[in-house]
């Protein structure tokens, strides 16, 4: 009798749990986030467009060097920024990338505020492929080491959108089975969730930062 009443009441706070995650809307993603997450995909497509036009070229390494300042912010702000924009939040063990895939596909995908645990690599590999792609475009754009940083820099670039294309099959699946607009998100900011998940704060002036960073810098290395 006992064991069925813990069930039962296991089963209760399961129910309750997912109708705190799914009940409420809360604030997870700050300014700096949004903002930083949707320069480094306008200035990586608007690099990608350009790359095989002479004429275009300067809007293309004006792109590349804006793509690589958002992303120096944004490793920066994964180590001080708001609690779900930092790494030690969402940067889980691939094993846990794996749960949560099962989870997915069964149709009862864990609830995370922040990132998860999938998508937190795919947010890895994207920073690492992007920074090898702004190093190796950068060399062969000043002429340094020949034809060998240009095929790295095209090397890093490709696999660089292919987990763009993963990473977004990935969104549409989590908002498919989440019931969630994660799209609408990461414009506004609100997910569902506990009010304990939120966080307080959207860091306006951090956002400001990041702009007046980005022009200063690439205005600065056109020069």
């Amino acid at each position: 009798m006992s064991s069925i009443t813990h069930a039962a009441g296991a089963t209760r706070s399961d129910d309750t749990n997912r109708a705190e995650a799914g009940g409420r809307r809360i604030l997870v993603w700050d300014i700096p986030t949004r903002l930083g997450h949707w320069l480094l995909a306008g200035s990586f497509a608007l690099a990608w467009l350009t790359s095989e036009s002479e004429s275009l070229r300067n809007v293309h390494v004006a792109s590349g060097y804006a793509f690589g300042t958002i992303l120096a912010f944004r490793l920066l702000w994964g180590l001080i920024g708001s609690r779900h924009a930092r790494f030690a939040a969402f940067v889980r063990a691939p094993y846990a990338a794996l749960a949560y895939l099962k989870s997915l596909l069964a149709g009862k995908p864990q609830h995370f505020a922040g990132h998860n645990p999938a998508g937190a690599w795919a947010i890895l590999a994207l920073l690492v492929l992007g920074a090898l792609s702004v190093a190796s475009g950068w060399l062969t754009f000043n002429e340094i080491g020949g034809d060998m940083f240009e095929e790295v820099h095209e090397g890093a670039t490709g696999a660089a959108l292919a987990v763009v294309v993963l990473h977004l099959a990935g969104v549409a699946a989590g908002s498919i089975a989440h019931r969630e607009n994660l799209v609408a998100a990461m414009f506004s900011g609100y997910k569902r969730g506990r009010p304990d998940e939120g966080i307080a704060r959207r860091h306006v002036l951090a956002g400001l930062g990041l702009l007046v960073w980005v022009v200063a810098a690439v205005t600065f290395l056109m020069n």
